[in-house]
């Protein structure tokens, strides 16, 4: 007989209901008095992740928060990703709380506002982030420009599906990426390589909270687990790959057992891209040499 028990599902299901393991971000925007306000998050994840023409996360938040009014009236926002600390998280929960003015909540506020270099009219980021996503909301998709704010007591339908008001007290909005900033440290990780040691520390939100407290996990160091390497084998399943992409851009064996490595799914995605930078500079036979001058345009096309 199963250990696991049926529990109700209520409102705010993931606080009230589960333990789900989330970010905690500061989103900031622009006020209409021209201010940054910064408010606390956790609903906040990837969207498009490929194969479009741009990439997005998608926020969901109420539709009378400060955020959700600024984005809908500026389009313009910032996910700033704090550190793991006591003070800071403490400082998250106090910028979350519901029903206070920007002027009230931003007074004395404990992090560093530094000016976007996007424009005037981005908000400020915050300085303390390991990271920091610059968002401009798609407000084309289903139509979600009709969308205004002011109605503060709540919207009536008809609503959107997925973007915009989404019902009477809520919305979500798709945030186009317009661009991601790093620490240096960090940001020097990801291009040369991570270790443990150079993750940044990333408080983890619980969800759940009761009538008194919001809960959350300090930040350990990350434990890595290999990814199974496939056998020589599969040389033969790549080569049979990459002779289907392009007929004009081959690919030699020895050029192909050094990409056995990359994912089946991803495959595909991967080889059509190496065909294009292939000719792009002009090369129609990948050897080992061809390989690491694409594989190095491809890195420096991702930075």
């Amino acid at each position: 007989m199963s250990k696991l028990k049926e529990l109700r599902i209520v409102d705010n299901f993931y606080q009230t209901s589960a333990f789900y393991p989330m970010p905690t971000i500061l989103i900031s925007t622009v006020s209409e008095s021209g201010q940054t306000n910064l408010g606390a998050y956790s609903l906040c994840f990837p969207y498009y992740i490929a194969g479009k023409d741009y990439y997005a996360m998608i926020l969901e938040c109420r539709n009378s928060s400060n955020t959700a009014q600024n984005i809908l009236r500026t389009k313009k926002c910032a996910l700033n990703f704090i550190p793991d600390n006591r003070k800071y998280f403490k400082e998250a929960v106090r910028l979350g709380f519901p029903g206070e003015t920007t002027e009230q909540k931003m007074k004395n506020c404990l992090f560093t506002l530094g000016d976007s270099s996007l424009g005037e009219d981005r908000p400020q980021i915050v300085e303390e982030s390991f990271q920091v996503f610059e968002c401009t909301w798609d407000d084309s998709l289903e139509d979600a420009f009709n969308d205004k704010p002011g109605l503060l007591e709540g919207y009536e339908p008809p609503y959107r599906s997925f973007n915009g008001i989404t019902s009477k007290f809520g919305a979500h909005f798709i945030l186009k990426i317009d661009r991601i900033l790093m620490q240096d440290k960090y940001h020097d990780s990801i291009v040369h390589g991570v270790k443990s040691s150079n993750f940044p520390r990333v408080p983890v939100d619980y969800g759940y909270r009761d009538s008194t407290n919001f809960w959350y996990i300090k930040h350990s160091r990350p434990i890595s687990e290999k990814i199974p390497a496939k056998d020589n084998g599969d040389v033969k399943s790549v080569i049979y790959a990459a002779e289907r992409i392009d007929p004009t851009v081959k690919f030699t064996e020895e050029a192909c057992a050094k990409l056995t490595k990359i994912p089946r799914v991803f495959l595909k995605a991967a080889l059509t891209q190496m065909v294009e930078i292939a000719k792009e500079e002009g090369i129609s036979l990948i050897d080992e040499k061809a390989l690491d001058i694409i594989n190095d345009k491809r890195r420096k096309e991702k930075k």
